[in-house]
This record gives structure tokens, sequence and C-alpha cells, in this order.
């Protein structure tokens, strides 16, 4: 949709639609193209609407993709505890393979941990700031819940280590596993250099076995 075809919403439910285009269309180049390349313009154009209407619902492209993901956190979340309910008690392999697993099948998800803390709350409002620290806290809080039923050695405090372990390398290794044509093709060609492609899901899995291995094996010294 050319930007000349928009109409300004008037009603609340017309601009909630509005701002939801704008979510989708942010989302759908994200995934397509990745979350540093993409622009207020290239949203706007996206969506049919001149930047500065589109600056009306979203102060930055910053708060956009930070909305983004507050939402891939909930998804996400919703998914991993899903898995966990549905599989009872679970071996420390077994919980890091499902970290593992729901993450590397979120490709975008992962781009935007990463680029959270690095770049998106770096220019957005303090309430805007607030809202997603809030939203990121529910759901971290569910998932330690279901992650203590399946895994009942965890604290509290380990759980909270857990996800903050996952989703932080997980977004660190999406970086490194997508990087551009031409340096990807250096990395496929040079044998000296395949160390550099990184499978996110089994890496991550790895590390994760390891740090949930060592805190059940700690649980059980103590009480031994």
């Amino acid at each position: 949709m050319p930007p000349t075809d928009f109409q300004r919403a008037r009603s609340t439910a017309a601009k909630q639609a509005r701002e939801q285009a704008i979510l989708d269309s942010a989302r759908q180049l994200g995934t397509e193209l990745g979350i540093r390349q993409i622009t207020l313009t290239d949203i706007a154009t996206a969506v049919g609407m001149h930047k500065s209407a589109m600056l009306r619902y979203f102060e930055t492209r910053e708060e956009i993709f930070l909305r983004l993901t507050a939402d891939g956190w909930r998804e996400w979340s919703a998914a991993l505890r899903a898995r966990l309910y549905a599989a009872g008690e679970m071996s420390p392999a077994a919980v890091a393979s499902t970290f593992a697993a729901t993450l590397a099948e979120r490709g975008m998800f992962c781009d935007l941990l990463a680029q959270a803390p690095m770049n998106l709350e770096r220019n957005v409002s303090v309430d805007a700031v607030r809202t997603f620290k809030l939203a990121t806290l529910t759901e971290v809080d569910a998932i330690v819940t279901a992650t203590r039923r399946v895994l009942p050695a965890l604290t509290e405090e380990d759980g909270v280590d857990l996800v903050a372990a996952a989703t932080s390398l997980s977004g660190a290794f999406w970086q490194m596993a997508t990087p551009g044509p031409e340096i990807a093709a250096l990395y496929r060609s040079e044998p000296g250099l395949a160390h550099a492609v990184v499978d996110v899901e089994s890496r991550v899995a790895r590390i994760l076995s390891a740090m949930l291995t060592g805190i059940v094996g700690r649980g059980c010294a103590d009480t031994a």
C-alpha cells in the first residue's frame, strides 16, 4: 500500500488495528532482513504510511522492536511452559534441550534478545523500558515456576540464572550463526574457520546441560 493510501485512524479500535499493522510489518521485515537493517522508513513503507504519521503510534524504531521483544517473551514463555508441563519430571539434559529447542525455533526473538540491551532500551522513554521490564519479569517468574516443577532440585535463584543464561547465550550465538553472505561463504570455504559456524540449538543445549548438571550435583553434595 503506498503512503498516499493511508487514512488516519480515528477510533480506538482503528488506532489499535493500525498499531498492530505496524508491529506485524516490523516483525516480517525483521524476520526477513534482521533487526539491524530495518529503519522507520522501511516499516512505514511496508505499512503504507508516511514516516511522520507512524510517529503518532511509536516514537522510535527501537520502541517498535522493544514491543516485539516483549511479545516474543510471552510467546516463547507460553511454548516453553507447555512443553515442560507436558513432560513431567525431567533430567537436566532434557530441560536444557527444551530451552534450547524452543529458543532456536524463534530466530527473530533470538535476534531481539541481543539487540534489546545493546540498542533497543537506549532510545526509548523510561516508561517504555519500565513496561518492557515488567512484562519480561512476569514471564521469567512463570518460566522459573514451570522449570522447578520438572527439576525440583533448582532453587528460585537457580531458575532465574537458567533463564538469563539461556536467553543471553541464544541472543549472542544467533548473531554468530547469521553473518552476512560473504562472511558465511568464507566460513564454509576455509576449513580453519569451521569453528566459526555456530549451531545455536546444540551449543546452547550443551552449555545449559552442563550448568544444570552442576547445579543438581551441588544440591546433592549439600545434602550428603
